[in-house]
């Protein structure tokens, strides 16, 4: 299909400018000439049309930005009569969040937490309606100059009844690993939950400027979140409260069961830190210790190579003694 430029005429929409390309998708401010109105439509590229999961992705995120009503979520407008693939989304003014940490490193405790909350609180709305975002980073989430917030990009959102979107699809389309439950990283469904994991990623993030698991590739950064412990946040920045780390490391949680358990709960932590009894974690006495896969897996290949070395000898102590 022939790609479209600024200027070009889309069915009703008037094509304005490029706002943003990926390998997968491009993104257009356009006009609807039948109101006037501005919006942002997200075509796929010609190539990925035929790719069934991405396929699955774009109309899963148009399924669900139909279904959802809320100021913290980007609107996807039902659009019949379609003369090719695309999205036609409300147009949103403001920034996204992984632009405003690239520019200012880290926040101020009392932005981080304002920003956390109003996360928190769109999490709330679409969780009572059954949908997990599953793909939350500071990439998906556009800020306005109030601070003011939208969830974007719902194409690995789980919804009740949905059909399941396995790992193994889930990593061909997943982008940064940062961000990913533990629960995820093993293969397991994303749930609400999970959400909470990456919403404690980023309050981490805004706080110290840092992510809490790091690694050269994909593999070391999400094995580091299933053996070993984050820097504390009040390491990197003693004026954290105690209370605000706390809050950290109950969303950081590996295991669901013992994060916490509704994002409302989340955010009346946050809004009365006063309240939270700080514990005594073994996190802030061995973060330092650090533990690799690579043991496990050379262990895995040494069993490996020894099975047919024992199966051998016992073939021979049985002929031997026969």
């Amino acid at each position: 299909m022939t790609p479209l430029h600024p200027g070009d005429q889309l069915d009703h929409y008037r094509i304005e400018r490029l706002l943003a390309r990926s390998g997968m998708a491009s993104i257009f401010r356009a006009t609807d000439l039948r109101t006037g109105q501005p919006v942002a439509i997200k075509v796929p590229h010609p190539e990925m049309e035929s790719d069934p999961v991405f396929f699955d992705r774009f109309h899963r995120e148009e399924a669900v930005g139909q279904k959802l009503n809320h100021p913290g979520v980007m609107k996807v407008i039902a659009e019949d009569g379609r003369s090719r693939l695309y999205m036609v989304m409300e147009w949103v003014e403001g920034r996204l969040l992984r632009q405003i940490l690239n520019e200012q490193g880290k926040f101020p405790p009392e932005r981080a937490v304002r920003i956390a909350l109003a996360v928190l609180d769109v999490l709330d709305y679409i969780h009572s309606q059954g949908v997990a975002h599953r793909d939350l980073k500071p990439e998906n989430i556009m800020i306005d100059a109030n601070d003011r917030i939208k969830l974007i990009d719902f194409g690995l959102a789980a919804s009740s009844g949905a059909r399941r979107l396995t790992f193994a699809k889930l990593s061909q389309v997943m982008g940064t690993p940062d961000y990913i439950s533990p629960e995820m990283v093993k293969g397991k469904r994303g749930d609400a939950r999970s959400d909470l994991y990456a919403v404690g990623v980023m309050l981490y993030e805004m706080l110290t400027g840092k992510v809490p698991f790091t690694g050269p590739n994909a593999f070391v950064i999400m094995n580091d979140r299933l053996l070993n412990n984050p820097i504390p946040p009040r390491e990197i920045d003693p004026t954290i409260s105690p209370q605000l780390q706390e809050i950290i490391y109950r969303a950081l949680e590996r295991d669901p069961k013992n994060r916490y358990a509704t994002a409302r709960e989340f955010g009346h932590d946050l809004k009365h830190p006063e309240e939270v009894g700080v514990a005594e974690r073994p996190e802030l006495r061995d973060w330092k210790r650090r533990r690799s896969p690579v043991l496990r897996r050379a262990l895995f290949y040494l069993m490996l190579v020894m099975i047919p070395i024992i199966i051998f000898a016992l073939l021979i102590y049985v002929a031997r003694h026969t």
